[in-house]
């Protein structure tokens, strides 16, 4: 029950100390790292989303995640959300998602920094930053609706300007060997905290790890994934096998929660080119092989020919820029399209084949002995397995690799 409203000048001076308590209770909130959310009116569709002095303007309907409060939350951008602040050390995400659709990731920043915006229309990802906060907007189809976000909280979307990640020293690249490994490895949906790499390293029976470098179906977030972390990783043993999540084929098993490939050749000239940005970002200089994840889709007809088509275009363009093309996919799709298709298609350097069958070699029924032969396999034998060692736990999908060096 509400309180009983005074008449008359009372009435009047408990009302105004009422307002005056909540605005200030709002500066309160702008000015600190708490947040909070408020739906403005029954029938707006809206509500507002406060953090770090900033409000955003948001779809009622979005979840809102206080990293502080909920540590463990994966941030995603395959789900409509908001997060507020870092994650925390052991993220609970899926050992692999994908697809790509409107999302919000504020979180602060120690970096001083004018208002500004970049836009990689090729990932579909705005960032923004200001003094003390940094924003990362995804978006799916409603390229608009983000904008209209960023707008809401002062961000000049209007001027933004095309991302383009910047090379690395060279004191913070790594060589191409770092992406050839024999043995067995793991990929996980976002890379682990410095913390854990250095327990499963000690602990586990994994030397390599896979790391989704980017792409517009990648949904897990990557608060840790930088040139610092590339380079203490390889320092301390690990190698690589970098992922890029691209568009997938209209009849994908991750279906329209994916950005399709609707125009092969140019989507898989611009994902190479996106991807080598990406990689150079991190320090892994020309040699190093990138996969291209294509998941599960039907085979035949017009899906066979642009999931060729696009994977051709990937593969000749990463040529083009010095780093080898590889491939990611099931045995039942884009394997037996590759291989029968082997005479009349420009294969990727090395395969990463997903076969589940808990068996740990680069051998497969599916591969000709003559195809992918001289150590260019990698087999993703088992998935989405919570696996635990120095009492540090992650969802991993298992991996055996046989990755050389280039030939000439």
């Amino acid at each position: 029950m509400s309180a009983p409203r005074l008449p008359g000048p009372a009435g009047r001076a408990a009302r105004a100390l009422a307002a005056a308590a909540a605005l200030a209770a709002c500066a309160a909130l702008g000015a600190g790292a708490p947040a909070a959310a408020r739906t403005p009116a029954p029938d707006d569709g809206t509500k507002t989303v406060t953090y770090l002095g900033r409000t955003f303007t948001v779809p009622a309907g979005w979840p809102v995640h206080d990293l502080a409060r909920e540590p463990a939350t994966c941030v995603r951008f395959d789900r409509h959300a908001v997060y507020l602040g870092a994650p925390g050390d052991h993220q609970d995400c899926p050992a692999h998602a994908v697809g790509r659709t409107e999302s919000l990731w504020v979180q602060p920043s120690a970096t001083p920094a004018k208002s500004a915006v970049t836009e990689n229309r090729t990932d579909r990802m705005y960032r923004a930053t200001a003094d003390g906060i940094a924003v990362t907007a995804a978006y799916g189809g409603d390229r608009e609706g983000i904008r209209r976000v960023l707008d809401s909280a002062g961000f000049p979307v209007g001027a933004a300007r095309t991302d383009k990640p910047a090379k690395v020293p060279a004191a913070l690249t790594v060589p191409a060997l770092a992406t050839t490994h024999q043995g067995r490895g793991f990929d996980a949906c976002t890379a682990p905290a410095q913390s854990s790499m250095n327990t499963w390293k000690s602990a586990s029976p994994y030397a390599a790890i896979g790391v989704y470098i980017g792409g517009v179906n990648r949904a897990c977030a990557q608060a840790r994934l930088n040139a610092q972390w590339v380079q203490a990783q390889y320092a301390n043993g690990w190698r690589f096998f970098p992922l890029y999540v691209g568009p997938q084929s209209r009849t994908s098993s991750c279906g329209s929660a994916c950005a399709p490939i609707t125009d092969p050749a140019p989507q898989g000239r611009q994902a190479a080119e996106d991807a080598v940005a990406q990689a150079g970002a991190l320090g892994m200089d020309k040699g190093t092989v990138i996969y291209n994840d294509l998941e599960a889709y039907s085979r035949g007809g017009s899906s066979t020919t642009e999931v060729l088509g696009y994977l051709e275009a990937w593969t000749k363009r990463l040529h083009e820029l010095g780093y080898r093309s590889g491939a990611y996919g099931s045995v039942s799709s884009l394997v037996a399209d590759l291989v029968a298709n082997a005479r009349t298609t420009t294969l990727p350097d090395v395969i990463h084949f997903a076969r589940w069958n808990d068996q740990a070699t680069t051998a497969d029924p599916a591969l000709p002995a003559t195809l992918w032969a001289n150590h260019a396999r990698v087999h993703q034998y088992a998935g989405n397995k919570k696996e635990t060692y120095g009492g540090v736990t992650i969802n991993i999908d298992r991996n055996q690799l046989d990755v050389g060096a280039a030939t000439p």
